[in-house]
């Protein structure tokens, strides 16, 4: 393909000039824009993730939304998660039996069956967008069978989350933990939660330090951690012999703490910039799975490797899972969708579902479990100003 001199000329200019959209423009504010302030438009009128950030930032307070919405610095990593998927085209094949594609969409996590490759991140104070808070997503979570885990800051307690699972004792739930040097009370949550029937721990190691967060400061709603933080390999290890559970590394940006992971032996990783929240210029989950596949795919093969940022639509997902990503966090539109209580958490899970499945019918994927980089052309990209064909 050949450009002219002008063209490359003015791509960075026309780059670093369009506006950045936090919602596209799909007719939501010519259909719903009438809805009142403080209200929220009809659950059924929400026809995809974005539509839940529309409908929360109109009903939320200022605070309470800025809370879930802000980002670091000049948030241009919080605008890169969600920008950098449509830099990148599908490749769809054609005349391909797709008829059974929604059976493919069930997965495993750690050896845990779900019914779909994606799971709710962990996010706090859920309590700000509806009083039931965390038991929201828990009740959501195992009636559409996908995987929750509840962050250490949330709302409710961990005995009031446990509380919430059904009494069988079938729901599967990871807990995510922030911790410090203090090993007894890091042992006191471990046995916390193994006694609540948690099944892996989620070690969040991407903001070992606060986060600069220009726009949270503005309202008082900050980094939750704010000290220094002692995270080593060594002190990754020390963990592991207080607990029966698997310790999951979330916050990993580099295929060089890929490989070191691997060696260290860890169940598991997510790829995360703590979506865009923590330090501005880092990474988007995509972007750090991209390197991880150009560096050596079968990466993918030798740990379970999740993702979390930015994904708001099916094909989001699926460029993701190309690369050999086996399941992917989805963290802010199920908070925003929680103003709706359970009920929206559910629509917003089967929203998702609904959309990998068309999505990967349409791409001409017939089981997910056999999609790989060859349906996206991850070759050619328009990135950073720079356009490269």
């Amino acid at each position: 393909m050949r450009l002219s001199l002008a063209v490359l000329s003015l791509a960075p200019v026309a780059l670093a000039t369009r506006p950045f959209l936090n919602e596209p423009d799909t007719g939501i504010d010519d259909v719903l824009g009438g809805t009142p302030e403080g209200s929220l438009p009809d659950l059924e009128d929400m026809v995809g993730l974005p539509d839940f950030e529309w409908a929360a930032r109109r009903y939320l307070n200022a605070s309470s939304y800025t809370y879930y919405r802000n980002g670091a610095a000049g948030e241009w990593s919080y605008r890169n998660n969600l920008e950098v998927y449509g830099r990148y085209r599908l490749r769809p094949r054609v005349l391909v039996d797709i008829t059974d594609v929604e059976s493919t969409l069930p997965t495993t996590i750690l050896g845990h069956n779900f019914s779909a490759p994606f799971y709710i991140s962990p996010c706090a104070r859920a309590a700000l967008a509806h009083p039931g808070a965390e038991a929201n997503f828990v009740k959501a979570a195992y009636e559409e069978d996908i995987l929750y885990i509840p962050s250490l800051y949330a709302s409710l307690s961990m005995d009031d989350i446990a509380a919430a699972k059904p009494a069988n004792g079938s729901q599967v739930i990871f807990q995510q933990v922030y911790l410090t040097s203090n090993d007894t009370a890091t042992q006191e949550i471990f046995d916390q939660a193994e006694a609540l029937g948690s099944k892996a721990f989620v070690f969040t190691i991407d903001g070992p330090a606060g986060g600069n967060r220009h726009r949270a400061n503005r309202y008082g709603v900050g980094s939750a951690n704010t000290d220094y933080s002692l995270w080593t390999w060594a002190y990754y290890n020390k963990l592991r012999t207080m607990t029966s559970l698997p310790i999951i590394i979330k916050g990993i940006q580099t295929v060089e703490d890929v490989k070191v992971a691997i060696e260290q032996k860890v169940p598991a990783i997510i790829l995360s910039n703590h979506g865009g929240r923590q330090l501005d210029s880092s990474p988007s989950p995509l972007e750090i799975a991209l390197e991880v596949h150009q560096e050596d795919p079968d990466l993918f093969n030798q740990i379970e490797i999740f993702a979390d940022g930015g994904v708001r639509y099916g094909a989001d997902a699926l460029k993701l899972l190309a690369l050999g990503v086996k399941a992917i966090g989805i963290g802010r539109p199920f908070m925003y969708a929680n103003a709706y209580g359970v009920e929206g958490v559910k629509h917003a899970i089967q929203l998702m579902k609904h959309e990998i499945a068309i999505d990967a019918g349409n791409l001409g994927v017939a089981d997910l479990k056999e999609i790989d980089a060859s349906y996206v052309g991850f070759h050619s990209t328009i990135s950073f100003g720079v356009l490269r064909c």
